[in-house]
């Protein structure tokens, strides 16, 4: 049990470890939930919550009706785990930063490329995560959804999308740092 309790507080994981317990996980998901692993719709769930409360109107289409009801849902309640997860992951490794100083922008490579300042990563990322849940609604599923239950499956448009992920990672790489990293 020690071994246990003090391979949990390390900072790096084996990623054979880490993907074997990701597939209990999935596995699990399935015989108990009745789902799969997959994050970006409970944005779209949560989205349509407060849609149908601001404005009815708008949001009472095919879309949100029969293909994402809004609501809370499993997708919701994943998201919920996944932020304290990471928190609890962080806890207990002793790498949690909240609060001190360049706990948010303290990456080396960043400030040498884009600068300082922090309201800048924040928009950055912000943007960034608009375009890929934007283009998750598009394909049907996020990267968990697509690439983890997917493969689990072993459906060939998971493994297909994993090496666009790949490629277009290793583009948007270099389009961005080009040859300053």
């Amino acid at each position: 049990m020690k071994f246990i309790l003090n391979y949990i507080r390390k900072e790096t994981w084996s990623p054979y470890v880490a993907g074997i317990l990701l597939g209990v996980v999935g596995i699990l998901v399935v015989l108990v939930a009745n789902s799969l692993l997959g994050a970006s719709g409970g944005f779209e769930n949560l989205a349509g919550m407060l849609g149908k409360w601001v404005a009815p109107e708008a949001f009472d289409n095919l879309y949100f009706n029969f293909i994402m009801p809004p609501g809370i849902t499993f997708g919701v309640f994943l998201l919920i785990g996944t932020f304290f997860g990471g928190m609890v992951g962080a806890a207990t490794s002793k790498t949690l930063q909240w609060g001190k100083k360049d706990a948010v922008n303290g990456d080396p490579q960043w400030k040498r490329i884009f600068g300082p300042q922090t309201w800048k990563r924040w928009v950055l990322a912000f943007i960034g995560a608009i375009f890929m849940e934007y283009a998750a609604g598009i394909a049907g599923g996020c990267t968990s959804g697509l690439v983890i239950s997917g493969g689990m499956l072993l459906a060939p448009s998971a493994f297909i999308f994993m090496g666009g992920f790949f490629a277009s990672g290793i583009l948007t790489t270099l389009l961005i740092y080009r040859r300053r990293y």
